[in-house]
């Protein structure tokens, strides 16, 4: 059992900091963009680390925000949409980039619900947040819980793969046994549901507040040390 963080940085005290990702400051000698996406860009970097440096490129994402929402009954919405990488209509949640310039992830999640599914939520709560594929992506992913459904005001015009959107309200326990099966395996979804039947059966304890600081986020690790 490791007592000390990756490049030397001391971890931080307390018994659950052995079971938490430590943040290091690693020196950044070069950073450039080697691919200008479409959607997203390649960056290369070359760092200095436990005394000796290294080149990495990875997918350089502007992070992203899903909607677990879930209505009185207890009932979730999935969806079903075409991804061509994997050539499936897959089940996921509603979801979107953070591409809007200065916009608050839950304004996003927000605005994704209503653009995606027609829903706007009284109530929302933080259900966990992840990183999706950290040796060769820096995205990460927040995902809310929504509550307390009632339609959209507005109904918008979906184009592209999101013209095809197919809404599917499920028992959360469906949705969890779909994902334990392997016949859904987005892992948006396959995260979110797994949380949230723990939280339910705990009472929902966990759930964190909506507008908590993204220090994650890497448009915020500039900002402080820690979460």
């Amino acid at each position: 059992m490791s007592d000390r963080a990756a490049g030397g940085t001391p971890a931080p005290a307390g018994e659950d900091a052995v079971l938490a990702d430590h943040p290091v400051a690693a020196r950044v000698l070069a950073s450039d963009v080697v691919y200008d996406g479409r959607v997203w860009d390649v960056r290369r970097e070359r760092f200095a680390i436990d005394g000796y440096e290294a080149e990495r490129d990875f997918v350089d994402h502007t992070g992203a925000v899903a909607v677990l929402a879930m209505d009185d009954d207890g009932r979730v919405l999935l969806i079903r949409q075409y991804r061509h990488p994997v050539r499936m209509a897959e089940l996921e949640l509603p979801a979107g980039l953070l591409d809007v310039a200065a916009e608050p992830a839950l304004a996003a999640a927000q605005r994704e619900l209503a653009e995606e599914v027609d829903l706007v939520a009284s109530r929302w709560d933080l259900l966990c947040e992840f990183m999706v594929s950290p040796g060769g992506s820096d995205e990460m992913i927040r995902v809310y819980l929504a509550r307390g459904l009632s339609d959209a005001p507005e109904v918008f015009a979906r184009t592209e793969e999101e013209a095809g959107i197919e809404r599917i309200w499920t028992e959360l326990d469906a949705a969890v046994d779909a994902v334990l099966a392997r016949r859904a395996q987005n892992s948006i979804l396959a995260i979110a549901v797994l949380t949230a039947r723990l939280e339910r059966d705990r009472g929902w304890s966990g759930l964190g507040d909506p507008n908590a600081p993204w220090m994650r986020h890497p448009a915020n690790r500039g900002a402080g040390a820690g979460d």
